[in-house]
């Protein structure tokens, strides 16, 4: 186990308060998790969405964002963190008002860089794909 997995576990549980941006942007947390992968089920609020119903994208993306950092940190080595250095969305059709089904996985590791992508469900369709690039960093302290 390292510090990612252990914090992983305690968000699954919902045993940890997450960070303040979390709770502002009302991401949730995740739902499972193994080596490589992350899932989660997401139910927009009415606050998040646009003015016809659909999901804003700069939403999905921050979504993105999230789920991608699960991924990694399933992966990453003791001792080391991480942060995102490219990120992007890819829409393949519009998002409606209905639970989101996330998937954050691993596609490749090296020593200095982690590639993650993530697929975006509803009702078993793809809405969404996001791939992302995450450079490892010496954890601080």
């Amino acid at each position: 186990m390292t510090w990612a997995t252990d914090r992983l576990d305690l968000l699954k549980a919902r045993a940890v308060t997450p960070p303040p941006v979390v709770e502002t942007l009302r991401l949730g947390l995740l739902d499972d998790w193994g080596p490589g992968w992350a899932r989660k089920v997401w139910t927009p609020e009415i606050a998040v969405l646009n003015a016809d119903g659909s999901l804003f994208g700069g939403y999905v993306a921050a979504l993105a964002d999230q789920i991608l950092a699960f991924a990694t940190m399933s992966v990453v080595p003791d001792g080391m963190a991480f942060r995102t250095v490219n990120l992007a969305v890819r829409f393949v059709k519009v998002g409606r008002d209905a639970p989101l089904a996330i998937e954050g996985r691993v596609v490749a590791q090296s020593r200095n860089l982690i590639t993650v992508e993530a697929d975006f469900r509803q009702n078993d369709t793809l809405i969404a794909r996001a791939d992302a690039q995450q450079m490892l960093v010496p954890l601080a302290g």
